[in-house]
């Protein structure tokens, strides 16, 4: 694909997990923090994108200095600096529904609301994959989903499968679902996606959309990557996401965003 130097990107939107930390390190790599201070040098704005919540962002401090603002979980919660920009949560009968699945189905379900987390069925599998694999502190957790009490819940996040996926969001009456592991998906309010999250910052700062740029790895980066004005897709990205981006950079162990700030000359 051709440089398109004409195109002047002001905002920088980033995936975590898989994008800007290595899932086999843990950690940003040296590439990547270089060349998002040379952006912000440039005066680039850079702003994450996860599906994690803000409880639970505890991998960024490389780079915490160089961020404008935050797109959390999968676009139900986003903010810059202490003021909410746009927050949604999925309605208490979806919920319902949601965990009378988990319990039918004997699998966890990790449920979100503003301020705290809460585990439904905990097992092994969510020690091994969000506190070993994604470096979540256990002790952020609560086990009884009801201390939640009348809380809006911004994220339910089901260790189902994917038919039992399919089987479910029919089921729900205004909810969305974002897939970026193999073991769970994280399901929002319909008005809530990276892409929708990305709209809502960008009327906020008075960006035009066209300024912007997007980077991910997972399902639930989808939306965004369309929607952006540049939309890339890293190299270890999964196939869908690759068939919607704009540009395939290379892994993100191997200088995958740093590559594509050079492609589209925002560094050089």
């Amino acid at each position: 694909m051709d440089k398109k130097e004409n195109k002047k990107v002001k905002a920088l939107f980033f995936d975590i997990d898989g994008t800007l930390v290595s899932f086999k390190t843990h950690r940003i790599p040296q590439s990547t923090v270089d060349a998002l201070e040379q952006a912000k040098k440039k005066g680039v704005e850079v702003y994450i994108s996860t599906g994690r919540p803000k409880l639970i962002i505890n991998n960024l401090g490389q780079i915490e200095h160089l961020i404008d603002g935050y797109i959390t979980t999968n676009g139900a919660c986003c903010f810059v600096d202490d003021k909410i920009i746009s927050q949604h949560s999925i309605l208490p009968s979806d919920v319902k529904k949601i965990i009378e699945a988990a319990d039918r189905d004997n699998y966890p379900a990790i449920v979100v609301s503003e301020t705290r987390f809460a585990i439904h069925h905990y097992t092994d599998e969510v020690y091994e994959i969000f506190c070993k694999g994604l470096g979540v502190d256990s002790s952020v957790f609560i086990t009884d989903v009801n201390e939640l009490g009348d809380e809006p819940i911004l994220q339910v996040t089901p260790f189902c499968t994917v038919e039992q996926e399919a089987l479910l969001m029919p089921t729900l009456e205004n909810c969305t679902s974002g897939r970026w592991h193999p073991a769970f998906t994280d399901i929002t309010a319909r008005g809530a996606d990276k892409g929708k999250g990305l709209h809502a910052m960008a009327d906020y700062l008075g960006l035009n959309i066209e300024e912007t740029m997007a980077f991910g790895d997972g399902g639930n980066d989808i939306s965004i990557i369309k929607e952006a004005g540049v939309g890339v897709a890293m190299g270890n990205a999964g196939e869908d996401l690759k068939q919607v981006a704009d540009f395939i950079t290379t892994h993100v162990d191997e200088d995958g965003v740093r590559n594509a700030l050079l492609e589209y000359g925002v560094i050089q």
